[in-house]
């Protein structure tokens, strides 16, 4: 039986080889790792799927900024163990991730991913908002969804990473230290 629960420390090597498994050994190179680099994900966020004790799938959240000063999470990397693909294991842990993103009181979720996947929890194309993607993207895989309603009334511009995490602290996005 699948159990979702929250990432811990103790998980990283097992993400890691997951997500290598799932996207390559340059999966660093996409273009939202350049939004994470200088950030840490956002740990309430960040869950894990196993079955019987195996670690079979992982989603993380990140801290972001559209425009000047609009926070956002970017949702990413999702990744489900390639033997399990198919077995709605991301769905399980994509649904409930976004509500604890409401619940968090996030208003805004960006993601890079096919709109035929993720459309089915209500994200869209973002350049129709306004938005626009800090590095070279198909506009087709750059998504939005409103956690808030009306979130993205007068929300436009570039979505970027933030800078360090005196940011993060500043934003709200984490606790101080």
């Amino acid at each position: 039986m699948i159990e979702i629960s929250p990432e811990g420390p103790e998980n990283g090597p097992q993400i890691e080889r997951l997500l290598d498994m799932a996207f390559g050994a340059d999966r660093q190179a996409r273009p939202s790792y350049r939004l994470r680099e200088a950030a840490a994900p956002l740990e309430t966020l960040c869950f894990v799927a196993r079955d019987d004790g195996a670690l079979c799938g992982t989603i993380r959240y990140w801290p972001i900024v559209i425009g000047a000063d609009t926070p956002a999470i970017l949702l990413g990397p999702i990744a489900v163990h390639p033997a399990r693909e198919g077995e709605g294991i991301g769905g399980r842990l994509i649904g409930p991730s976004l509500e604890a993103a409401r619940r968090r009181d996030h208003r805004i979720a960006v993601a890079l991913g096919t709109r035929s996947y993720l459309g089915r929890f209500g994200f869209t194309p973002a350049r129709a908002h306004g938005l626009v993607f800090s590095a070279p993207v198909d506009d087709t895989r750059f998504l939005v969804l409103e956690l808030a309603p009306g979130a993205l009334v007068g929300v436009s511009g570039a979505v970027t990473g933030l800078p360090n995490a005196h940011d993060q602290v500043a934003r709200g996005f984490a606790p101080a230290r």
